[in-house]
């Protein structure tokens, strides 16, 4: 059966080809132990160096309940760590540990290897998002 998808309106052809390097993109990152809402919350708390959990989910526009269920896991399987904050009892700072930082530089390389960056392509993308009513998500 023949390719159809030359004939398809732009906004279809984007949506499949973003499914499409979504799935693969999500196949990758299981297959070395992350979930996508991991590696955002690693490529903030690396960004921010050691940050509240509440800076990370405002930063990745999640609910706090909802980060602080990635950060458990993130976590348990040591790639973040958490201890008091130094100003405030009641927060905790999230640090990310060797560990982390190890499996965030083999996700990058994964996504590398999935879509080469093309700067032309990454302004076009940038610019459908800063024309979009929406806000552009994380990561």
């Amino acid at each position: 059966m023949e390719d159809q998808s030359a004939q398809w309106p732009i906004g279809r052809l984007l949506a499949a080809a973003s499914r499409a390097v979504e799935r693969e993109w999500d196949e990758r990152l299981r297959a070395i132990g992350l979930q996508h809402a991991a590696l955002i919350a690693l490529d903030i708390a690396l960004r921010n160096g050691p940050t509240g959990a509440d800076v990370i989910a405002r930063t990745a526009r999640v609910q706090p309940q909802t980060m602080s269920r990635t950060l458990e896991r993130l976590e348990r399987d040591g790639m973040i760590v958490r201890s008091p904050h130094p100003e405030d009892g009641r927060r905790r700072l999230v640090t990310v540990t060797d560990h982390g930082r190890q499996m965030w530089d083999t996700a990058r390389h994964i996504e590398r290897e999935l879509l080469p960056d093309d700067p032309e392509l990454r302004a076009r993308l940038g610019a459908i998002l800063a024309g979009s009513r929406g806000t552009p998500p994380v990561a």
